[in-house]
């Protein structure tokens, strides 16, 4: 805080006092010491005095109490060069000025100048109560309080319209220059009233008490804390009143000494003046105190973010219905209008973390073809960016947001999602596009949900959605770097390292018997979840489907079982599955839900196992195609021989290690052997089969079982020599 600013504040405290203790001595002498002074239906007389100083002020006499230890605040301002504690002063010349301005307004009332024409005058406890509920329940997002004018009418009508779609209830008064933001909005048709969220109180600065004194009681009513507890009502203010002050148009010494008393109450001001910003940890929730936005289509989202306001989107914005109900749906070919991903294009989803200035929370852009440009049948690329900025964001908390896309998107009817980052599928039934829904409307689904779920970490959203070939090549690379690199986090971990696995149970909607058992060493079976992605994702939705697992007593260590593994899966697969095994492909196997990157199967003729990955769509030894294998292995039953797997868990040292591991693959398809070839070549030589990964067939050798054992013949695969699969 600056020494001019503090000084200001200073000398519009001195005025405001002054003004209080000339309008008392007047009621005194005209209405008697004895006359009663308060306001309407509260039980907390004076607010901000009971709340502050425990002052149970009924009388003219009790005030002039009030008003004397207002006067103590008030420092005479020293010279320039010896003013060392002007934070502190000024913020105690602001509790003086509320203090004032809260016995103005009470006179007021005895003398019958409140309310103010089209104006409530004070918020009574029944509306404090009722207001607060909203607050509690998520109707509400906060208490913005708008204090003098905008440049215009339209502007003012701006700012309160990104308020209210905020769900903010927004508190309008003050004026600069005889100007009132309360008769702008009047001129631009605003329509108020506590149904739409828009309440004036009042067209001069001292009416904004009525809503610090609302707050302040918030503390009494809701926290329970006792009167005259300064300290812990000023800090239930700061953490659980989501309140800020738009202080517009411009400021005068009484505007400075009424916004002290509000960041000395913990609400942090926000203006489009040219003021000295004020940084001070523990003033408001965050540091800053008093910002600066000019530019007032961006004002609102700044005061949210330097709130820390958390909003909660009631309805997601988008043409059909949108409901958990409808998660497991499935788009069959026939009522498809548009495709994206699998095996018909290139598509991906990523989601990073920015810093505040580079995203704009809710922008959503579509950079390609819209679905009304493309005729019925079509099938596209698509990329999705999503961008967020949060307080309480960190890297690690990325991949665990960007696997809710899946989630998300599949709660909207007639729309079909399966798998993740550069392996997702997404369909657009017919049905929809007629309803009207567009390509956008997936960025619709996920700023909304975003924001409802996440909020605690997540406070800015924008989306990206690229439709066209050149994009989505563009960015793909960008993309995949990123997924590397939360792969490579787990280097050096072992399962046996840890006495806690994780579960996920995302994809209970198209396996409702399926439970995936994430470890260290064995990921996901849809590759997007590591051991350590799981910790993270039950760090920051506790109740969610990524629960720890203790391994408890170890029943197998080579298979992979233990007792407390058993029983979690059992009782969360609804008593379906007594027992799985980490690490065997023929004995209690890991159950499959649809979203795995790659199928195992058993070749019983080569006595190994090929692997084949979901872009694959040709023959195999096994003589079933990826479609038919898939079928089998999903829907959450055991079966053995049969396994959905994430890519990565290929090259783990715990790869099917009850089997025999790496040595036992003998076929897979050239494009995943080649994408997990430097990975695949270290473990060969961390096996001391260092010519191993030469030897693993793909469909260019063979695609038959008879052609396969011919050429493991040819090359002494290891698989042969080894112990008889069955």
């Amino acid at each position: 805080m600056s020494k001019a600013v503090a000084g200001l504040m200073v000398k519009g405290a001195k005025k405001i006092f002054s003004d209080a203790d000339s309008f008392l001595n007047k009621a005194i002498k005209e209405k008697g010491a004895s006359q009663a002074i308060g306001f309407p239906e509260t039980a907390f007389f004076l607010p901000l005095a009971n709340a502050l100083l425990g002052v149970e002020a009924k009388t003219l006499s009790d005030a002039k109490g009030i008003l004397a230890t207002a006067k103590t605040l008030i420092v005479e301002p020293p010279a320039e060069d010896k003013w060392s504690t002007f934070l502190k002063d000024g913020l105690n010349a602001g509790v003086a000025t509320i203090l004032s301005e809260e016995i103005i307004c009470a006179l007021r009332y005895i003398y019958g100048t409140e309310p103010q024409a089209g104006c409530p005058g004070f918020f009574s406890d029944t509306l404090l109560r009722s207001l607060g509920i909203q607050l509690v329940d998520g109707r509400m997002s906060g208490i913005g309080v708008i204090l003098g004018k905008a440049k215009d009418p339209q502007a003012a009508l701006t700012i309160v319209r990104d308020l209210q779609k905020r769900n903010i209830l927004t508190l309008v008064g003050g004026s600069v220059d005889g100007v009132s933001i309360i008769d702008q909005l009047k001129e631009a048709k605003a329509e108020m009233g506590l149904e739409s969220y828009l309440v004036p109180y009042g067209r001069d600065t001292e009416s904004i008490i009525y809503v610090l004194n609302f707050a302040i009681r918030a503390a009494l009513t809701f926290g329970g804390i006792k009167a005259g507890n300064t300290k812990a009502c000023v800090d239930y203010v700061r953490e659980r009143v989501p309140a800020f002050v738009l202080l517009l148009g411009g400021v005068d010494e009484v505007k400075a000494a009424t916004g002290a008393g509000a960041l000395a109450a913990g609400v942090p001001i926000i203006t489009d003046l040219d003021l000295p910003e004020i940084k001070v940890p523990g003033v408001c929730l965050h540091e800053e105190c008093l910002v600066k936005e000019s530019d007032h289509t961006k004002i609102v989202q700044k005061a949210i973010e330097t709130r820390g306001i958390k909003i909660k989107i009631s309805k997601v914005p988008i043409p059909v219905p949108f409901s958990a109900a409808f998660e497991g749906e499935r788009v069959r070919k026939e009522n498809m209008f548009v495709q994206f991903g699998g095996k018909y294009s290139k598509a991906f989803e990523y989601l990073k973390m920015k810093k505040f200035d580079d995203v704009t929370d809710a922008k959503i852009e579509v950079i390609g073809p819209e679905i009304d440009d493309v005729p019925e049948g079509s099938s596209l690329p698509l990329g999705i960016v999503i961008e967020v900025a949060g307080r309480k964001m960190v890297l690690d908390y990325e991949p665990i947001l960007e696997r809710q896309v899946h989630k998300f998107l599949n709660y909207a009817m007639g729309i079909f999602h399966m798998g993740q980052r550069d392996m997702n599928w997404l369909r657009i039934s017919k049905d929809a596009k007629r309803a009207g829904f567009k390509i956008r409307h997936f960025g619709d689904i996920l700023v909304a949900k975003f924001h409802d779920e996440f909020g605690a970490i997540v406070d800015k959203v924008q989306v990206r959605i690229y439709t066209n070939d050149k994009d989505v090549e563009k960015l793909l690379p960008e993309a995949r770097k990123a997924f590397e690199a939360r792969d490579e986090r787990l280097a050096g971990m072992t399962d046996e390292s840890v006495d806690t696995f994780y579960s996920c149970t995302l994809c209970q909607s198209f396996a409702p018997d399926h439970v995936c058992v994430v470890s260290p060493e064995r990921l996901g079976l849809c590759g997007a979840y590591s051991w350590l992605d799981a910790k993270a994702a039950h760090e920051i939705t506790p109740t969610g489907g990524n629960q720890p697992i203790r391994k408890a007593a170890t029943l197998d260590p080579v298979k992979g079982i233990w007792e407390g593994i058993n029983k979690f899966v059992y009782d969360n697969s609804h008593q379906k599955i007594p027992q799985i095994s980490i690490y065997s492909l023929l004995d209690s196997p890991m159950t499959s839900c649809g979203c795995f990157e790659c199928v195992i199967a058993i070749v019983p003729e080569a006595n190994g196992v090929m692997v084949v990955s979901r872009e694959y769509a040709g023959e195999t030894p096994a003589g079933m195609k990826f479609t038919t294998l898939a079928s089998s292995v999903g829907g959450g039953a055991q079966t053995p021989g049969f396994l959905g797997v994430g890519r990565l868990y290929i090259s783990s040292k715990k790869f099917i290690s009850a089997e025999g591991g790496l040595k036992r693959v003998v076929w897979m398809p050239k494009e995943l052997k080649e994408a997990l070839g430097d990975r695949l070549k270290k473990r060969c030589a961390e096996i001391g089969a260092p010519d191993l990964f030469d030897k693993i067939a793909d469909e260019t050798v063979a695609t038959d079982a008879t052609q396969l054992v011919e050429y493991l013949t040819k090359v002494n695969h290891p698989a042969l020599s080894m112990p008889p699969l069955m």
